[in-house]
């Protein structure tokens, strides 16, 4: 597979912007602000650090697998799915439709290539992702499990026992990700349910923890992914605290909750596929 060059990686990230922005406008439903915090990172994932088969393989025998948590941002992980060659690009414009394969949050029976697992039941993910890095390891299948997760996501107690279970079985083949916004539907997570020291949590637990500060900037997610890749393989499970903005790319969505779960207007939608038109190239659409 051919990796890309930072420039092309944020023209990847510009089309998917505009690809969430309109997919939610489309169907005036969804969640765009999420999606937009965490398009640098799936790009990353799928374009640059993932061992991946250039068909979808429903039992992803010898390749990286990611599962998505916090599923209600599935605009983005459609888009990058799409984008990388999963399913055509033009049934984007079915999100959220009858009949569509892309539901708001991913489903399984449809069939859809890339997604394994139905997710948007906060708190199950960790819990999915362990399973088949257990089985990974069982099978002596050397690939590597990722998964995401919301911050807001981690006040679930199941994330805990997850937590728990992972470190005791040492689960080394394992890398989660935290979107760190601060925010969730309701408003900050301080203010919601405050997650309090985080790193020291995460490690108290038994991983090993990874912080991110600037996860809106492409070298910054390649360098802490390679750095987590790198602490595989030693008996304990990776954390990655992924420190993003929510709605990043369109300057009135940014850093707002408001904007987790409410579509654009028509003016809105203009404006915000204005903000990602440059520099696009050969992705521009």
């Amino acid at each position: 597979m051919t990796k890309k060059s930072i420039h092309n990686l944020e023209a990847i990230v510009q089309q998917v912007r505009r690809d969430i922005v309109r997919m939610v406008h489309a169907c005036q439903s969804g969640h765009p602000g999420g999606s937009l915090g965490c398009t640098e990172l799936l790009v990353c994932l799928y374009f640059e650090l993932m061992q991946r088969k250039e068909q979808f393989d429903p039992n992803g025998v010898g390749e990286d697998l990611f599962f998505l948590s916090n599923g209600h941002i599935s605009p983005v992980f459609y888009s990058v799915l799409a984008r990388a060659g999963y399913f055509p690009i033009d049934e984007l414009a079915t999100f959220r439709k009858l009949n569509s394969r892309l539901q708001g949050h991913p489903t399984t029976h449809e069939g859809l290539p890339g997604i394994r697992v139905a997710s948007g039941s906060l708190g199950q993910g960790l819990s999915v992702a362990i399973g088949a890095a257990q089985a990974k390891k069982l099978n002596k299948d050397n690939r590597l499990v990722y998964v995401l997760m919301g911050d807001g996501e981690l006040q679930e107690g199941q994330i805990w026992e997850a937590a728990m279970y992972a470190a005791h079985n040492k689960m080394d083949n394992l890398i989660a990700i935290v979107d760190y916004n601060g925010a969730q539907i309701d408003g900050a997570t301080n203010d919601v349910l405050s997650l309090g020291d985080l790193p020291g949590k995460w490690m108290a637990f038994g991983w090993k923890v990874i912080e991110v500060r600037r996860g809106n900037d492409i070298g910054s997610v390649i360098a802490g992914l390679r750095k987590a890749q790198d602490s595989t393989a030693k008996r304990v499970p990776v954390m990655v605290l992924l420190h993003t903005e929510m709605g990043n790319g369109v300057d009135f969505m940014m850093g707002s909750h408001k904007w987790h779960g409410v579509a654009p207007n028509d003016e809105q939608l203009t404006s915000a596929l204005n903000q990602n038109a440059e520099t696009l190239g050969d992705y521009i659409a």
